[in-house]
């Protein structure tokens, strides 16, 4: 496709998904996991005839090296708007993202951050609520990730009740940004919800459903069970563990490690016998335990299918009782 091909006078599905101005207070991480601050943003991206673009501004409150590396306002470049491609013209970001019905997966560059993203959103059912991680990378070799949750308005100029709900919200990331990846300690139970199925050709396939049983063994383990059914069929029991910001899965069924920053957790997954790679991001929303879960699946080391959606988690036996012998 070339970029003439690639513009329309009519937005794509998820640029309109996307409308309005988007408010967030994403954590600032390092490599080894440490929270070192936040980025304050508003961004929008607008549809102007065959023109979309892209606007953010950002407020830095870091500490430490990435401070000055990531000092950067008023960006603004344009996107080449498609439903296969949003291609992103500088001269703030060079790259693209590939929208999957309610979620996009993109990679770029930005110069002022002198830095390559691996960028993920999830717009959640409600409309109003995204999910974004972003990896950033010196070549091969991971610089810093920033996350983070965001609400949208459509008329924060306007309304003093808007201002505050989304400054309400703003402060409360703050507060949250930091939380870290912990499920619960001593209660079993188990997540449920529907997942969107996107084939690699970005094509909707369905739903599936989704339960994940969650059993604690002791403090730092638990046995868990994964099923999937409907648009992808997928089942397998494991036991995780977790040692700090480390996190491992161990058998019988699947074999992976992952790293969390803050609330999300990146997955590298494997399932026995089978070419089944599981790429993931396992985002907690609440202090409910809700989750933005993404799994990209790999087969035969190419990627087949995207799978996301939310989960809500029901606590079940409190399985690890006070000892007295």
């Amino acid at each position: 496709m070339s970029q003439g091909d690639n513009m329309s006078t009519q937005p794509s599905n998820w640029q309109k998904s996307i409308a309005g101005e988007w408010h967030g207070y994403p954590s600032v991480f390092q490599p080894d996991g440490t929270h070192v601050g936040w980025n304050k943003v508003s961004r929008s991206s607008t549809h102007e005839g065959d023109r979309t673009t892209y606007r953010m501004d950002t407020k830095l409150d870091v500490r430490g090296e990435l401070r000055s590396r990531f000092e950067a306002r008023d960006f603004e470049f344009g996107v080449l708007d498609g439903d296969q491609d949003r291609i992103y013209m500088g001269p703030d970001f060079m790259g693209s993202g590939q929208p999957f019905g309610g979620l996009v997966d993109a990679r770029y560059y930005s110069p002022a951050w002198a830095a390559d993203l691996r960028t993920m959103v999830h717009v959640l059912a409600d409309g109003e609520t995204q999910v974004y991680s972003s990896l950033l990378y010196d070549g091969p070799t991971l610089c810093s990730v920033f996350n983070g949750v965001y609400r949208v308005s459509h008329d924060y100029s306007e309304s003093e009740a808007t201002r505050r709900r989304i400054d309400g919200f703003v402060d409360s990331e703050k507060s949250s940004g930091n939380t870290p990846h912990v499920l619960p300690f001593k209660d079993a139970g188990e997540w449920t919800g529907e997942m969107q199925v996107f084939g690699a050709d970005q094509k909707k396939l369905g739903e599936a459903q989704l339960v994940m049983d969650y059993t604690p063994v002791d403090l730092l383990r638990a046995e868990v069970g994964i099923k999937l059914s409907g648009a992808e069929q997928l089942e397998a029991r494991f036991v995780r563990a977790r040692n700090g910001n480390r996190h491992t899965f161990h058998g019988p069924d699947l074999f992976g490690n992952g790293f969390s920053y803050g609330r999300a957790l990146y997955t590298s997954q494997h399932i026995t016998g089978t070419s089944l790679r599981i790429e993931g991001r396992e985002f907690i929303i609440d202090d409910k335990w809700t989750m933005s879960v993404v799994w990209k699946l790999h087969r035969h080391g190419v990627l087949d299918k995207v799978v996301f959606g939310t989960v809500n988690w029901k606590a079940g036996e409190k399985v690890l009782n006070a000892q007295y012998s």
